[in-house]
């Protein structure tokens, strides 16, 4: 991964050095502009609208223009000499709880990654000490030479950046929102909550794919293999909502008809291990029943072959005591 920024986090008289790096990327197959009868690639020309010729990039600068129609021109020289106190620098502000940012506020993310050894110090106690407190940092940085509000907080292991919009960048949403003579009663809480958890289930936030993107990707397949391209179906708008309950109840029913299958395969696949579990078992039980009759039938032949052992020395022992007494009574004689 290739960092896009190298500076230090600084924090009072604490700095720690660091790399900046995109965190996200957009997924998405990327389309040009083409002329549509043959095909042809369409080429966007700089023109100068005063002097009808083709600009070069170098000799393109920025400008802005009044009520009026007066333009001031900005050249890149004249934005390198603009003061930026952040640039290498994400500048703490201040720290603060989590939830005092709103993420209406956010805007685009990045990992910050230690620039060396001797940075990974600094940069651990700042993590930890973020993750202990729960707390974030109010930040600022600049980037491509504009200055930028910045939010710096833990993400698993690493320290993250995301950049703010200004305060003053926020629209105001007065006027848009519902007037607050409208209530809801208990009954259609209680069924938008039903509804919430019925499409919650088994939700797998990982699983999700972008449905445009593989349709366009069989679409130009389909072109380019000189194939009829492939329909898929579209998701009807919904119609405008007369009764709230009935459109609540309808929307639970088809949701759990949607999730039946799923149930039932998950009900499927507990009961092939339970059955598997069920047949290892028993396996298990006979296995010991026939050792244990094995083990069984091993001490009593064990006993029996003692027995007969103690029969054999007892019948000696008889004879013997026998022939002692003939002895001695042939010797009294």
């Amino acid at each position: 991964m290739r960092s896009m920024w190298k500076g230090a986090i600084g924090f009072g008289l604490v700095s720690v050095p660091v790399r900046l790096y995109a965190a996200t990327q957009e997924h998405g197959l990327k389309l040009h502009q083409v002329h549509d009868a043959d095909g042809g690639r369409i080429h966007l020309k700089r023109v100068c609208d005063a002097c009808d010729k083709e600009i070069d990039y170098e000799h393109v600068a920025r400008g802005y223009e009044d009520d009026e129609g007066h333009t001031a021109v900005v050249t890149k020289n004249d934005l390198a000499g603009l003061p930026l106190p952040s640039k290498k620098l994400i500048d703490v502000l201040a720290f603060v709880d989590a939830d005092r940012i709103d993420p209406l506020q956010l805007a685009t993310s990045y990992y910050l990654s230690p620039d060396s050894p001797a940075a990974n110090k600094p940069y651990v106690l700042l993590r930890e000490t973020l993750k202990q407190t729960e707390r974030v940092a109010v930040t600022k940085i600049a980037l491509r030479t504009r200055e930028s509000l910045a939010l710096l907080r833990v993400h698993e292991d690493m320290l993250t950046l995301h950049t703010m919009y200004w305060p003053d960048e926020i629209r105001d949403r007065q006027g848009l929102a519902p007037p607050d003579s409208v209530t809801v009663r208990p009954q259609e809480l209680k069924m938008a909550t039903s509804l919430m958890d019925t499409l919650s289930e088994d939700f797998d936030l990982d699983e999700l794919e972008d449905e445009y993107e593989v349709a366009l990707g069989e679409l130009i397949s389909a072109h380019l293999d000189h194939r009829p391209a492939p329909k898929k179906k579209t998701t009807p708008a919904p119609d405008n909502v007369i009764d709230l309950m009935a459109a609540l109840q309808a929307s639970i029913e088809t949701a759990g008809k949607k999730e039946a299958p799923k149930a039932k395969a998950a009900e499927s696949s507990r009961g092939t291990k339970k059955a598997a579990v069920k047949k290892t078992a028993t396996k298990t039980a006979t296995a010991k029943s026939v050792a244990a009759k094995s083990t069984a039938s091993k001490s009593t032949a064990a006993k029996s072959t003692a027995s007969k052992s103690t029969a054999a020395k007892s019948t000696t022992s008889s004879t013997a005591k026998k022939t002692t007494a003939k002895k001695a009574g042939r010797r009294v004689s």
